[in-house]
């Protein structure tokens, strides 16, 4: 019986790890509009970052930005979901929290 119990924990955690491995959450802005942005740090856990129009144009080209800041969530090199600050130049408040919402989906949806 413990064996059949950390079998599956050892499963639910290699799941859960692939899953993160998977995501990417990236956050499309520029310097002008740095005060708008949101913290990446609930994502610490996945590939998050912060890409800057003056030094990575041709990525928001090739994903059709339009606002910034904007948030995209990946998973498996697709997107899954994005957050768009509009004319206003600022996020949501609820952008961090969709995002993890969209992330546990994720999650879940490997078991």
């Amino acid at each position: 019986m413990r064996l059949c119990v950390i079998t599956l924990i050892v499963c639910f955690v290699s799941a859960v790890s692939l899953a993160q491995a998977d995501i990417q959450v990236i956050q499309y802005s520029a310097e002008f509009v740095k005060d708008n942005e949101v913290s990446l740090k609930p994502f610490k856990a996945y590939d998050a970052k912060t890409l800057y129009m003056s030094k990575q144009s041709s990525a928001f080209k090739k994903h059709d930005i339009k606002y910034i800041p904007t948030i995209i969530l990946f998973y498996n090199d697709e997107e899954v979901m994005r957050v768009e600050s509009g004319i206003s130049l600022k996020l949501p408040d609820n952008a961090i929290q969709r995002i993890e919402e969209e992330i546990e989906e994720i999650i879940d949806s490997k078991f």
